[in-house]
């Protein structure tokens, strides 16, 4: 069990679609994005929470924005991509690993609110490289198993997903 201290610098770095398309699949319901950064900083010092968010063809996420302003959370935004097969693609596994490596040597905590297996060697670089100390948070029904081992904590919204799904 790892120690949270409320001197610790944490950075929260929030994968939106991922932690989306877990909620409603999981539970057909929206995710209490407010219930999950109080959890994820822990009463320690939050620096940074950035929501990484993919715009859609619609653009009609600008609420969505304005509620992630109001709890704090700094919003980063990309078009979705559609390909001439009408494919399309939109992640932001690179750019969340570039800003956690960046911010990294300012924090003592970086939480991924992510369930992507595609995060472990993030979390592998920020604990070895720079010590710091690497959380994840995510509904743990759809997370990877290797994340969660990887991780020196894993907050599973899955224990109690009431708490934070929107009602």
């Amino acid at each position: 069990m790892i120690i949270k201290h409320k001197e610790q610098r944490v950075g929260v770095f929030i994968d939106t679609a991922n932690l989306y398309h877990s909620a409603k699949n999981l539970y057909k319901r929206k995710v209490n994005f407010g219930a999950v950064l109080k959890d994820a900083v822990a009463g320690r010092k939050l620096v940074r929470a950035t929501a990484y968010v993919i715009t859609s063809e619609a653009g009609d996420e600008k609420s969505f924005f304005d509620a992630l302003t109001k709890l704090g959370i700094e919003t980063k935004t990309k078009e979705l991509q559609i390909f001439a097969g009408g494919a399309k693609k939109g992640d932001w596994d690179v750019g969340i690993a570039v800003d956690a490596m960046k911010m990294a040597p300012r924090l003592d905590a970086v939480v991924l609110v992510a369930g992507d297996g595609d995060f472990i060697p993030l979390v592998e670089y920020l604990q070895n490289t720079y010590g710091t100390q690497v959380e994840v948070v995510s509904f743990g029904k759809s997370a990877s198993m290797k994340l969660k081992d990887a991780a020196d904590d894993f907050l599973d919204l899955s224990a109690s997903p009431q708490k934070y799904l929107m009602r």
